[in-house]
């Protein structure tokens, strides 16, 4: 399992390197090329919700993603400090039964996460009053691409 981790300030240009990378290590993962452009979109729209909730409570403080090759999955996990106070503390799952009933009305703000529950294979929201934690994940082939 390998992991890289990335941390950027919450300015909207590092949104597109942010993008980048997932990308490239998600083909690397070996996650099927017709799923790239899935990858990239979740991804920019994880880190613009990030970036706007920064500059709006703390942007100083920098957004971190997760991009991992977990037993044939491509994982990535998005993870802001903004804070939220009218957020539960609770944990919100999503799945492709019904993905938006369990979803308050606060994170709905943009439809973001409803554009990210479309794009992704599966999608965990974690909000907290220290930030929020968008994992989605799709899937790679178990070893990944071979070296060329």
């Amino acid at each position: 399992m390998a992991t890289v981790e990335l941390t950027f300030s919450a300015l909207p240009a590092h949104v597109r390197t942010a993008r980048l990378v997932a990308t490239a290590i998600a083909r690397r993962t070996g996650v099927e090329e017709s799923l790239l452009d899935e990858v990239r979109l979740a991804v920019g729209e994880a880190c613009s919700r990030a970036v706007e909730a920064h500059r709006l409570h703390c942007p100083g403080e920098p957004i971190r993603i997760e991009l991992r090759d977990d037993l044939g999955r491509f994982e990535v996990t998005v993870t802001d400090s903004a804070p939220s106070d009218e957020l539960e503390q609770e944990q919100v799952s999503l799945g492709f039964e019904d993905p938006l009933v369990q979803l308050p009305d606060t994170l709905m703000s943009g439809f973001g996460i409803a554009v990210i529950v479309g794009l992704a294979d599966d999608v965990q929201v974690y909000p907290s009053q220290k930030g929020m934690c968008i994992r989605m994940s799709w899937p790679a082939t178990a070893n990944g691409l071979s070296a060329v």
